[in-house]
Parts: structure tokens; sequence; C-alpha cells
């Protein structure tokens, strides 16, 4: 299993850096997670948009899914697709809102709303409790502590398993999907501080926590804004996770 890092700016694009955004791919199959924005440039300097065989959502803030409007317009006006994109419709897992939301980025007037649907060259798919297979990832969701539906995703290809926490603040179900993984991918917002909101991100501290109560091999790190302290914020998540613990990079892909 691969991952490869699209963007990993958190909350909001920085200087030549997308936001969230990630390709994961086993066995041929390609799923991306999240769709930030500048994330479908990325993409589309890497691979063709038109192979992906899956994509996926935590949630449906802006920075983890503004990229979906423009990718339904190349998958619908395109004049070459080299997948017809109607015959092969893109499953969209994602929260149950989904269909509602991204008509809403599309449309450009309230008036127009009734009249968009994407399912012409999408499959919404909302997230259930339990397992779902995924092409030849078994994938398995933790309702999120964040301010709208969000979800952490735990994905397992041939034995080995990565959860990426989305964004939320600790809870007893990300502890819960987190236990036995072997890569943890954890945004980590802000450094740690009584007075930080709740259910909203994990600080360092939290992130490394995170980790270490999993026993996880490795924590990658990401969702990290322009305007916070990288360095302050892994030197938490140091403190506090004794395995290897990197800031992930926009373009790096890793095996999980």
């Amino acid at each position: 299993m691969l991952l490869t890092v699209l963007g990993c700016s958190g909350s909001l694009p920085g200087p030549d850096a997308p936001a969230s955004g990630y390709l994961l791919e086993a066995e041929g199959f390609l799923m991306a997670v999240e769709l930030g924005p500048g994330t479908l440039a990325e993409l589309q300097s890497r691979r063709d948009p038109f192979q992906l065989d899956a994509l996926a959502f935590s949630h449906l803030h802006a920075d983890h899914c503004s990229d979906f409007a423009s990718l339904s317009v190349l998958r619908r006006y395109h004049p070459r697709p080299s997948r017809d994109p109607r015959a092969h419709r893109l499953p969209v897992h994602a929260p149950s809102t989904a269909p509602h939301r991204f008509a809403m980025a599309y449309a450009t007037s309230e008036a127009e709303l009734p009249e968009i649907d994407h399912s012409d060259v999408f499959e919404f798919l909302p997230w259930t409790p339990g397992p779902v297979e995924i092409g030849p990832f078994t994938v398995r969701t933790a309702v999120a502590a964040h301010p709208c539906e969000a979800y952490s995703i735990a994905i397992t290809h041939d034995g080995r398993t990565l959860v990426y926490t989305g964004d939320t603040g600790p809870n007893p179900a990300l502890t819960a999907l987190t236990a036995g993984a072997h890569v943890l991918l954890t945004e980590a917002s802000w450094t740690h501080a009584d007075d930080r909101p709740a259910d909203l991100h994990l600080s360092g501290t939290q992130a490394g926590e995170l980790a270490e109560a999993a026993g996880v091999e490795r924590a990658l790190v990401t969702h990290i804004p322009p305007w916070a302290d990288g360095e302050a914020i892994m030197a938490e998540v140091g403190a506090t996770y004794s395995g290897a613990a990197e800031r992930v990079e926009q373009g790096v892909t890793y095996t999980i």
C-alpha cells in the first residue's frame, strides 16, 4: 500500500502548498482521500484523474473537498477522457450530506440548485458503521470530534493498516479505531494549550499521545496550518511518542 501526499497544508492552502489530499494505491487500484484546494492540479501533474477508482472524504470543510467542483467539470466536459466517466461513475465515499453540499458548491445561484445532480459521473456512498470493501482495501470509520459530520478512517490492505485521523479532537472512538494500526496519518494543527477549543483539532501533544497509545510503528504528521509553528508541533509529537515521527511533505510517497 502506497500513500502519496497531494497536499498537506492545514485549514487552507499555503504558498505553493495545496491543502489536504492523499492518494492510496494497491494492486493497481487508486483511491483519493480528500481533495482540498490545489490538490486536483497536483493530481493531474502525477496521474490521470480519470484513472481514479474511488474517492473518499473524511468531512466536507472546504480545505478538504473544494476541488471536487473542478473534478466535476473535468469529468463532465473533458473532450477526450481516457475512461468514459458516465460508463464508469466514480464512487464517492463521504458524509451523508455530500450530494447536496457539492451541488451547492457547483451551482451559480440558489435557483439553479434543484437542477444540479452529480450522479451522471459520480456514485455517492455515505459512510455507514462497519467495514466496507473499496477495491482491495477494507475501510472502517469512526465518528470524529469535529463541528460537522466527520469521520476518522482506517484503511487495511494485506494485513497492514493505515489510520487517517481527519480533523478531530481526542475521543474514545478514534482511540479504538487506531488500536493495532501500523501507521498513523495524524493531523496536528496547533501546539498544546489548556484554552484550545474542544472537539476541533489535535495538538502535537495529543497526536503523539494517540500514536503512543496505539503502538503504531510510525506517525506521519499532517494538516499543519501555514501560520503554525511546525517545529514546535513536531517537538510535542516527539515528546509524547517514542516511535518514528515525521512531518509529511507534498509530493512524497510513503510505503505503508
